[in-house]
């Protein structure tokens, strides 16, 4: 009630300047705008008021009325700027009338640099609402060139423009079009700045334009300003005399180019300047917004190169520092626990993605970030967490630590973590489904004692429902646990698997464009049919649906890689006792057998040697094979 009345004593006490927005006479008007500039500033609720009461079409009718003397347009596009830094609701209300549009055609159409520079602050603003309508800078080539242009004007020219690029650098094509349009040797020139407030939004921009994309990319790294490369330019950012935003906002950009294939690992602007700055930016004394950007740019810089992962583990404490971040307690402040409560978040999401780079490929670092104070707890609370980016962080960690057949048969049991795995994978989104079904694969290993556990759970429904996701990442990753869950397993889950997925499902599998799941299907199939009593039993059961599934793949055209996995399944087959009768008794499969002897004449003549190779381990790779001519295989997924 307060608040209503409040809100009406506001509305009162600027009606009378609000009515000679609408006057005739060009003074009363400006005095009025002026007024309504001075009344916003600094308040939401009062800008809130002020959009309530329809202002703001008038404003957009004064900027837009080229008659008018340029001080009215120039206020109205400075009150316009003040609305704009209000809360995302007051930003969308401008969206929504079409401001965007006419402030860009201000700055085409305008020579005045002091309505130009207002109505470039007031772009900035608005562009930072995840509703704005950025596009429209490229809908015109000449409009790119002119902001370009612009930043030669004035400083705050230059922080605006690469603001605004900066916001509109989402896409392939809006990379590629500022690219063309020539932003790259503007930003270099803009690196030399001797300006913070230049130098922040121009790394930033560049960071956004290099994002996963190597054609720009290799663009920036040969662009250069006074002798100097962009790389060169950016890394003397990244000193420690600079502030740490600012190393912080160099790194990310020198990650970006890393990731993008234009600097490689072993590049000392990577390897001696990036990777220690992020570290160093983790640490406990750190604000802790720049602490969560510096882990999740360290997760980003590691997640791919085994060597970046193990010198960062060993690096100033890493490990113990990221820990930390799970340690954060909100405050308790009933005004700030909305906000603590976020920043608690962040930490952890931020500290889990850190942890799963880190333990991507190598055992000893694994071992190190497990054994870390009560960090499989954290994870197993992350995976119940209510923010769905931290329990998608968590099982990323969950996913890349799994990867450790050591940490499957102790740690993990220890914890029972396929509890909250399970849970996770009801109702959840497809980025974390994605995720969690490739940790449940490596769960199903038959030497993970959580595999038990697992199938009661009902594990076998759930997999065969996402062999039928339209997703590939979905079906491979469902089909991939189906074929660890039947290595070594009884007749019953054998049974179970094949009647849950059905006979159908299994050929609709068999003809899918993705290689992967057809390689996993068949090695469902292989699995399977092991062990002479269930080959037998199977085979009784469905042996005219394994036989034309064998046969559709060795002649279809597939690989070579392909077809050798349903020649092991037909190997399988011969192995059973009444089951080899299937393939004596078809004429096609013997013509197909001895089309192919020429081709593995070696193999069979010394099986011994193949014996060998289908029983090597393999744990760089993940790839388990075990048994003879006969023999199933366990995979780990990456």
């Amino acid at each position: 009630m307060v608040s209503v009345i409040r809100a009406f004593m506001d509305m009162e006490s600027c009606r009378y300047y609000i009515d000679e927005l609408y006057s005739q006479d060009t003074q009363k008007c400006l005095d009025a705008i002026v007024c309504l500039k001075n009344s916003v500033i600094g308040s939401n609720r009062q800008k809130g008021s002020v959009i309530a009461q329809g202002v703001v079409p008038r404003l957009v009718q004064l900027l837009s009325d080229t008659s008018l003397p340029l001080e009215v347009r120039r206020e109205t596009a400075v009150t316009l700027g003040s609305l704009a830094k209000g809360t995302d609701a007051h930003i969308k209300q401008l969206i929504d009338v079409n401001v965007v549009p006419l402030l860009l055609n201000s700055v085409m159409s305008s020579d005045d640099l002091k309505l130009t520079e207002a109505c470039l602050r007031c772009i900035c603003s608005v562009f930072r609402h995840p509703s704005a309508p950025v596009d429209l800078i490229f809908t015109d080539c000449h409009l790119l060139s002119h902001l370009l242009t612009l930043t030669m004007q004035s400083i705050t020219n230059q922080i605006c423009v690469t603001t605004i690029f900066s916001c509109s650098c989402k896409r392939f094509e809006q990379q590629h079009a500022l690219c063309d349009r020539g932003i790259v040797p503007t930003l270099a020139a803009l690196l030399c700045s001797p300006h913070s407030a230049v130098l922040m939004p121009t790394l930033l921009c560049l960071t956004n334009l290099t994002y996963e994309n190597p054609k720009v990319s290799y663009t920036v790294i040969t662009a250069s300003f006074g002798g100097k490369s962009i790389p060169d330019l950016v890394v003397r950012l990244v000193e420690r005399d600079r502030p740490t935003e600012m190393q912080l906002a160099a790194a990310r950009a020198l990650t970006n180019l890393h990731r993008a294939g234009a600097l490689t690992a072993e590049d000392p602007k990577i390897l001696y300047k990036t990777l220690p700055c992020l570290v160093c930016l983790c640490k406990k004394e750190r604000p802790s917004h720049e602490r969560v950007l510096a882990a999740e740019t360290l997760a980003y810089l590691t997640e791919v190169d085994t060597e970046l992962q193990r010198l960062a583990s060993i690096s100033n404490h890493l490990i113990p520092t990221l820990a930390d971040l799970l340690h954060y307690q909100p405050e308790n402040n009933n005004n700030l626990a909305q906000q603590e409560t976020r920043i608690a978040q962040d930490m952890r999401q931020a500290a889990f993605r850190a942890f799963a780079s880190l333990g991507a490929n190598d055992e000893d670092i694994r071992k190190k970030i497990i054994e870390t104070d009560s960090l499989m707890e954290h994870i197993v609370t992350g995976l119940q967490d209510p923010c769905p980016k931290v329990r998608l962080a968590a099982v990323r960690c969950l996913h890349s630590l799994s990867r450790s057949v050591q940490q499957l048969r102790t740690t993990f049991q220890d914890h029972s973590v396929w509890k909250p795995l399970m849970a996770l994978l009801q109702n959840a989104s497809d980025d974390i489904l994605s995720v969690a079904s490739s940790t449940l694969c490596n769960l199903l290993l038959e030497f993970s004692p959580s595999k038990e556990p697992i199938l009661e759970s009902g594990a076998v429904d759930l997999l065969c429902n996402l062999t039928k996701r339209p997703d590939p990442a979905l079906r491979l990753n469902g089909i991939w646990a189906l074929m660890n869950m039947a290595f070594q397993a009884e007749q019953k889950i054998k049974s179970q698997i094949l009647n849950t997925l059905g006979t159908d499902q299994i050929f609709r599998l068999l003809s899918d464009p993705q290689v992967n799941v057809l390689m996993k299907t068949l090695g469902l199939l292989r699995n399977l049919l092991s062990t002479k009593p269930h080959i037998d039993y199977i085979m009784g059961l469905h042996g005219n649906q394994i036989m034309q599934a064998v046969i559709l793949i060795l002649e279809g055209n597939h690989s070579a890689e392909v077809k050798e996995q349903a020649l092991c399944i037909l190997a399988n087959i011969a192995d059973g006792d009444s089951a080899k009768d299937y393939i004596m008794s078809n004429e096609d499969v013997l013509k197909k057998l001895q089309d192919y002897m020429v081709f593995i004449n070696g193999l069979f003549r010394d099986p011994r040697g193949w014996r060998r190779t289908l029983s090597r381990p393999d744990i760089r790779s993940g790839r388990v094979y075990v048994g003879g001519l006969s023999g199933g295989f366990n995979q780990r997924a990456l």
